[in-house]
């Protein structure tokens, strides 16, 4: 097969595909699988804090001498207002009123001791640690910090949902571009988290290829050899997969969640902000139909950092109705190889296929 080369140079990788950094899914181990299929893994740092990235940084580069991808969450966070204050205070009553009646006991958090980090710490940690590509999402990076790590040798990628997200990426000088089409497995890496650009990841990648000059990566439903082919023809570049490795040996899942994922069926998979604020795809459970069109939704990050304990609480009494399974629309098998086996599968596929 004749794989692009563009990316795989420009990263050091000898496939042009990328292992979508899915926080809360991925692992240390898996981005480090990716990286051993010659791919590029990606290392999910969301909005941990600067100790904590330098932490799974170290981590990982003990365990791999290759490239890979650090990913951070760039949002904006809301000021804490007195509404907010009374809203959060509402909401956390709610939902801990709606974990009783369900048989989890959790107490989630006072608005005071969440911990909400800015990413501008995480990009120092990540230029002292000599990351050299810095994937991101949730918007775009800010002129001061695009230059620093510019000027420290990181090529950058951003995320866009839209045409007009792509222009902005391109016109600040991100070296590479990921275009995330509607069909994608969890969070929407949209600018704006609340009115999303829902555009088909074909047409979107399209007009997206018409209309910028910068390498672009395509992430949305790829789980096979024709589909990476499709959006090879539409112009990716390289292609990065995150649902085709939910259900890995490195996934972060556990064994219930799995079983989930493999019994889903396609009316089950939906866009929600139920437990982060920000739209995500995946499986409708209770706690999705219950809240998503309530007025107990919290602006992102707040939400998400609300939920996080009734999630683990869920996780620990195996009750799929209370946890986020993110998931794309591509249905498949949800192999339990390791990522791997499972990348290298589907490169000798693509070549078998002469993609």
């Amino acid at each position: 097969m004749f794989w692009p080369d563009t990316i795989s140079k420009k990263l050091g990788i000898k496939y042009p595909v990328i292992q979508a950094p899915m926080f809360g899914v991925s692992t240390v181990q898996m981005a480090v699988a990716a990286a051993q299929a010659g791919c590029l893994g990606s290392l999910a740092l969301a909005d941990l804090s600067a100790d904590q990235s330098v932490e799974l940084i170290r981590e990982t580069k003990k365990l791999t001498d290759k490239p890979f991808a650090a990913n951070i969450f760039v949002h904006y966070i809301p000021a804490v207002t007195d509404a907010l204050k009374e809203k959060y205070s509402k909401t956390r009553q709610f939902i801990e009123q709606l974990a009783r009646e369900n048989s989890i006991q959790v107490q989630l958090p006072d608005l005071d001791a969440i911990g909400i980090n800015s990413y501008h710490e995480q990009v120092d940690a990540i230029i002292q640690e000599g990351c050299k590509i810095l994937s991101f999402t949730f918007g775009n990076l800010d002129d001061q910090s695009i230059q620093k790590l510019k000027e420290n040798g990181v090529t950058l990628i951003g995320t866009c949902t839209s045409v007009n997200e792509a222009l902005m990426l391109e016109k600040s000088g991100i070296d590479i571009i990921c275009v995330q089409g509607i069909e994608a497995g969890g969070h929407r890496g949209s600018f704006e988290a609340e009115d999303i650009p829902q555009i088909g990841g074909l047409s979107l990648l399209s007009q997206i290829y018409d209309q910028v000059n910068v390498p672009l990566i395509y992430a949305g439903g790829i789980y096979g050899s024709r589909t990476l082919q499709a959006v090879k023809d539409l112009g990716a570049q390289g292609f990065q997969v995150g649902n085709l490795l939910l259900a890995s040996q490195e996934s972060a899942l556990l064994p219930f969640e799995k079983e989930r994922l493999k019994k889903v069926r396609e009316e089950e998979i939906v866009l929600t902000k139920s437990f982060s604020g920000r739209y995500a795809r995946g499986v409708k459970n209770k706690f999705i139909e219950t809240v998503e069109n309530s007025e107990y939704i919290l602006p992102y990050p707040y939400q998400n950092k609300l939920t996080n304990a009734l999630r683990k609480a869920a996780k620990s009494l195996q009750n799929p109705e209370f946890v986020g399974i993110w998931v794309g629309q591509s249905i498949h098998q949800y192999s339990e190889r390791s990522t791997e086996e499972i990348l290298k599968h589907l490169i000798s596929q693509c070549e078998k296929d002469k993609c």
